[in-house]
């Protein structure tokens, strides 16, 4: 490779004058010429450089992951856009964009890098900002939920147990009072029903604003309860199927997607018009999936993709490291799914 470059005029003047890092490295790990930008760039002198292996020039927290692209380079595998750090001469951190081919014949590396140190302060800002909106968001979410469960505490302590007093003394009067007119029993009858009605109406209240059975039993249960409850109050079949491990999901995920679930069951409601719903929750082979499918209406995704649940269903997946798709097409129904794929597996456990 050397003499290539040494006898090529047109290639041995672009190795000189290029602004790229260009060297060539052996496979022992030294390196076996270098181009002015890289003496430049790393502001070792050449006889420095050739004196000890590439990884001393490398960031300590990159030479492992370099190490490990090195060894796929050498089987024959070549690298692109590999992006790692080297320290400079004077102690400044330098990131270098690789792209490498490996000639078994020579036993080198022919290497070239562009340097993208500015991109990456850039990039690395434009994260930290990422990683502070995420917190401030999770914070607020946090507090919605904190002011939900709280509510719905509310409603299940205080009022369903008021309206509960309120019907054991109709309760009682109907039956420790004998001479009552039919009328009057006819009215207290009717506001023994209108109270059961009020309680269970209180008690589905509370359980939509801070679903208490989540922590209890989980997600697959919760879910499942929704779906008969929807059955049962909307006259809408509603089918639920479960084939994942829900191990894999911290509370914060199971929480946004049930709250996805029941957003979506909302709109099917307001909106769809239609005659049957099936959720379900799978592992696929790179993820986890849940899907909320209906046969109704369906609509224009262009033209409702800024509505306020859309937006809401996408925030949450988001914020859990998941993606949020919606299938629809008028007459022809829609899906709404929420994708966590398997490499946010440190996110599921952490």
């Amino acid at each position: 490779m050397k003499d290539i470059i040494t006898d090529d005029f047109e290639l041995f003047t672009f190795f000189q004058v290029t602004p790229d890092l260009v060297c060539i490295v052996g496979k022992d790990g030294f390196l076996k010429k270098v181009n002015p930008s890289v003496i430049d760039k790393l502001e070792y002198t050449a006889q420095e450089l050739y004196a000890s292996p590439v990884f001393t020039f490398i960031h300590t927290e990159d030479i492992a992951i370099t190490a490990k692209n090195r060894e796929a380079l050498l089987e024959g595998k070549a690298l692109l856009n590999f992006v790692n750090r080297y320290i400079t001469k004077s102690g400044n951190i330098v990131w270098l964009e690789w792209t490498s081919i490996y000639f078994a014949d020579k036993e080198v590396v022919f290497a070239i890098a562009k340097d993208v140190t500015e991109r990456k302060k850039i990039e690395l800002v434009v994260e930290e900002e990422y990683k502070k909106i995420k917190s401030l968001a999770k914070h607020f979410k946090s507090n919605i939920e904190k002011e939900r469960k709280y509510l719905a505490f509310e409603l299940h302590e205080e009022m369903a147990q008021l309206v509960s007093t309120v019907k054991l003394d109709i309760d009682w009067i109907a039956h420790n009072v004998p001479s009552l007119p039919d009328i009057t029993r006819a009215r207290i009858e009717h506001a023994l029903a209108v109270s059961g009605l009020l309680i269970k109406s209180i008690q589905r209240l509370s359980f939509s604003m801070s679903p208490k059975m989540l922590l209890d039993f989980g997600l697959t249960e919760t879910l499942d309860w929704l779906c008969k409850e929807f059955t049962i109050l909307n006259n809408i079949p509603c089918e639920f199927v479960s084939d994942y491990d829900e191990q894999l999901l911290t509370d914060e995920m199971k929480l946004d997607l049930f709250r996805i679930c029941q957003e979506a069951l909302t709109n099917i409601i307001e909106h769809a018009n239609a005659h049957k719903v099936l959720v379900s929750i799978k592992t696929r082979q790179d993820s986890i999936e849940l899907n909320i499918t209906d046969d109704g209406n369906g609509f224009d995704i262009d033209q409702e993709k800024e509505k306020v649940g859309l937006i809401i269903m996408e925030e949450r997946a988001v914020s859990i490291n998941g993606r949020l798709f919606v299938k629809s097409k008028a007459g022809e129904g829609t899906t709404v799914s929420v994708v966590i794929e398997n490499k946010n597996q440190l996110s599921f456990t952490a």
